[in-house]
């Protein structure tokens, strides 16, 4: 098992932002604010490329100012960014990224949807984009989307008719956004669709537009506004006691994996829409405009918007349960209603309401945070009413354990009702994990199986607990998710959610492990058990023309939660292959192959994660020069691992120890990723590293983006970053100094070293630099000019000074043996 653990400092302590494992309890102010949402009958779709895309001003101000239905359609989960909270990258960045969004949803009041589309990376132009991704595929998501949000306003955060202008995924956000503006009220447009959703006509499609799209706000003034409509975003709320700007940068620091912490501001702020689909409103003050927003407009409405309005029109703050009696009578004619869209969706918010309302407390916790099919399973069960309502608990049952309970219990005022019940987990269940991670996909797509999963955000928990109430003579159900939680020193209260697991999973420690000095290797095997008094065997599948002994182990698992390691040699044939190994536990017949990876931020509720359990394997023809190599990290990435993979002794390096001194035992110094973006302490440390180059030492610096650098000099000589990328990773790449040293010694480099990189070349590659500098490497992407600064080399002093924006933080972990073979020549330099 992988524990992939970081605590983070800046949590919001807010009454509506809530540690992200606690259950929502809404105040009297916030309950207000819902019954506000509940009498408005209008939505909106804001559509954009990837987490953290979207204007959380204006999502906030429709949600919270507007009272409108808004969701946010991110067409990926971001898979293919950068990490700078921890190691994950790819599908965990995915996960950690989702999880971010959801967060951010819950701070500015709006919902959450996906595509299948995978972030496969940088992309220049939609044509590209839409090939990898699956045009056709990623279209009707978009559809899909449509047909069961059913927005009246769709709202593009990029401009659909500028390809080639900016990021490729964002220009077909746009342009899948419009073409389903029409398609989604089409029957004869994936009619497969209309087995679970009907079609759905928008009303009004608009761009999400700024000076920035004009090139200048000078530009923008001149600009003719004719179909632009404008709102204010400075909106103050004195019940949350926040203006909208305020509240939306909340919800873009949620994103913190991307170091998209922001500041909140005050006072006006214009944000401006313009028409691209659809009627424009005369009235632009009124996004709605020529739409019913009311109850009135479904069938059977009119009776319950007069209820719910003199609900709202008597709220009482000090005693939000007088209401009480009248949202049971709109609640059961709620669950009445023939529109099977506004239905559930209202039935939900007014639920949520009649329980904060009552003081409502229900809960179940597990007496474990983790259990198997056909497991024994203890909850115990809490219900308490606080408030003067005539509440009685008429049952309790478990979706997903056969635990029921029959016994009616009257809830008086502020006295708790608990119980303990034991129950066992249904064999039928299936085992916590993100549904979009179940299946082999594609590079551009994630394979979902079940079309009625698709655009959720996560993986709906299979175990829940159903209340069976009665409130004011009206029953109810409230259905919550079975939770584990536990008491810490710190953080006080600390929630997980209930995850079903296999019996037992399997893990290797690195997922590449490369040959470099020798023909054999230990590979430690950990198998952890999920339920207990376990008993199998172990073995290891190994490609073709590798060796594995022994080829079978026992082991014997006592407790659930128990783990042994068992020791494997794995031997490698005589030249250079590559393949794959995969650890399998065999139990009564069953073979088990997955890794059991578990994701811990406090920003975000604990994930677990099922992957299959594999390594990449890499007999490698590769010589080094030098031993210690000291390395001093940025955003975070796998480097210095995957450098230990090839014999090198790797210290990681506290920045601020950083002396004359300290760095002389080291053979290079190598700097993470970002780090000059990251650490502050550079701009006074880049002195002594230039000096450490100049006494003899070498200094390889990762890329860097131009925006936001620590210190004023990267290197010896001028130095300039640009935004130059390659994005095809089987891009044609030029020797354009065949003799040099990093190209021939002590590995002598050929055109096959480029061959098998992922996802790209390389990005914020040096635009302009002086004659000191080398330029060993050209590349460029179809239809661009060479790129010729993905690999810099000076001479400096005695030393040498290496820039490199080649992507080898990414290359490593895929276990690519050319970028291994040229990274072993940028640290030998020098030393032959």
């Amino acid at each position: 098992m992988r524990k992939l653990v970081l605590t983070l400092s800046s949590l919001l302590f807010l009454p509506f932002v809530l540690l992200a494992q606690q259950p929502k309890k809404l105040n009297s102010s916030e309950i207000y604010e819902a019954i506000e949402k509940l009498n408005f009958l209008g939505s909106v779709l804001y559509i954009a490329a990837h987490p953290d895309d979207e204007n959380t001003r204006l999502i906030s101000y429709m949600a919270n100012e507007v009272k409108a239905r808004t969701a946010y359609l991110s067409l990926t989960r971001g898979d293919g960014g950068q990490n700078l909270i921890g190691p994950e990258i790819r599908e965990l960045l995915g996960v950690i990224r989702t999880q971010e969004l959801l967060a951010a949803r819950r701070t500015d009041g709006g919902n959450q949807m996906f595509t299948r589309a995978n972030d496969f990376g940088y992309s220049k132009h939609p044509d590209e984009t839409l090939t990898i991704w699956d045009k056709k595929e990623v279209l009707g998501d978009v559809v899909w989307a449509i047909r069961k949000f059913r927005p009246d306003i769709i709202i593009n955060r990029f401009d659909h008719r500028t390809p080639g202008s900016t990021h490729g995924h964002h220009t077909s956000s746009a342009i899948l956004s419009v073409e389903a503006f029409d398609k989604a009220g089409d029957k004869s447009e994936y009619p497969n669709q209309l087995k679970y959703v009907n079609t759905w006509q928008p009303k009004r499609q608009f761009f999400n537009t700024s000076w920035w799209f004009y090139g200048g706000r000078e530009n923008f003034e001149k600009a003719d506004k004719t179909n632009l409509l404008e709102f204010d975003m400075g909106t103050y709320y004195p019940t949350a006691g926040l203006s909208n700007t305020e509240i939306a940068s909340l919800s873009r620091s949620q994103h913190k994996s991307q170091g998209f912490g922001s500041t909140g501001t005050r006072g006006s702020s214009t944000e401006y829409i313009e028409l691209i689909n659809g009627d424009l409103p005369k009235n632009k003050a009124d996004l709605f405009e020529g739409i019913d927003t009311s109850w009135n407009r479904i069938e059977g409405g009119q009776r319950i918007g007069e209820i719910l309005m003199q609900v709202q029109q008597n709220y009482n703050f000090k005693n939000p349960a007088a209401s009480l009696r009248q949202l049971m009578e709109a609640y059961k004619l709620i669950t009445q209603l023939k529109d099977e869209h506004w239905r559930p969706i209202k039935t939900a918010q007014i639920k949520e309401i009649i329980a904060s309302a009552a003081g409502l407390y229900l809960e179940a916790v597990s007496s474990s945070p983790t259990a198997t099919k056909g497991s024994s399973l203890q909850l115990s069960i809490e219900a308490i009413n606080r408030s003067d309502a005539n509440i009685t608990l008429k049952s309790f049952k478990v979706e997903g354990i056969d635990i029921s309970d029959t016994e009616q219990k009257t809830l008086t005022n502020n006295q708790k009702f608990s119980k303990d019940l034991t129950g066992k987990v249904s064999s039928d269940i299936d085992y916590t994990n993100a549904y979009w991670l179940k299946e082999k996909g594609t590079l551009g797509m994630y394979k979902v199986t079940d079309p009625t999963l698709i655009g959720k955000p996560e993986t709906e928990h299979q175990v829940k607990a159903s209340f069976e109430l009665e409130i004011e003579g009206q029953p109810i159900t409230f259905t919550k998710d079975i939770v584990y939680k536990t008491n810490d020193p710190v953080k006080g209260e600390v929630y997980r959610p209930l995850e079903i697991i296999p019996e037992v999973s399997v893990a290797l420690k690195d997922k590449v492990i490369i040959y470099a000095n020798g023909p054999t290797k230990t590979i430690p095997v950990t198998v952890k058990a999920g339920s207990e008094n376990l008993s199998g065997n172990l073995t290891i599948q190994t490609p073709s023309g590798w060796s594995i002994n022994p080829k079978s182990v026992s082991f014997d698992l006592k407790q659930s939660g128990e783990e042994k390691v068992f020791n494997f040699t794995l031997t490698a044939p005589s030249t250079q292959s590559e393949g794959y190994i995969t650890p399998i536990a065999t139990i009564n017949g069953k073979k088990y192959s997955d890794e059991m990876i578990t994701i811990d931020y406090d920003h975000i509720p604990y994930q677990t994660v099922f992957l299959p359990a594999e390594s990449k394997v890499v007999k490698l023809d590769i010589t080094k020069k030098g031993e210690n190599i000291g390395y001093i990290a940025g955003a975070g990435d796998v480097v210095p691992e995957s450098l230990e993979q090839i014999g090198y002794n790797v210290t990681i390096l506290n920045p601020y120890d950083i002396s004359e001194k300290s760095l002389k035992e080291y053979d290079a110094i190598v700097m993470g990723i970002r780090a000059y973006n990251t650490l502050d302490i550079l701009k006074f440390k880049q002195p002594i590293l230039l000096d450490y180059v100049k006494n003899g030492g070498n200094l390889v610096l990762q890329y860097n983006t131009s925006r936001g650098l620590k210190a004023d000099n990267l290197g010896p000589y001028p130095l300039t970053l640009s935004r130059d990328r390659v994005t095809d990773e089987n891009a044609e790449v030029r020797f354009l100094l065949p003799d040099h040293p990093v190209l021939n010694k002590p590995n002598k480099l050929s055109e096959n070293d480029f061959k098998g990189w992922v996802q790209e070349r390389g990005l914020y590659f040096p635009g302009e630099w002086s004659t000191e500098y080398k330029a060993v490497l050209s590349s460029n992407d179809q239809g661009e000019s060479p790129k010729d600064g993905s690999l810099l080399v000076a001479k400096y002093g005695k030393g040498y000074y290496v820039y490199t924006g080649l992507s080898f933080f990414r290359e490593f972990p895929a276990g690519v043996s050319g970028a291994y073979r040229l990274f072993a020549n940028i640290l030998s330099l020098g030393k032959q």
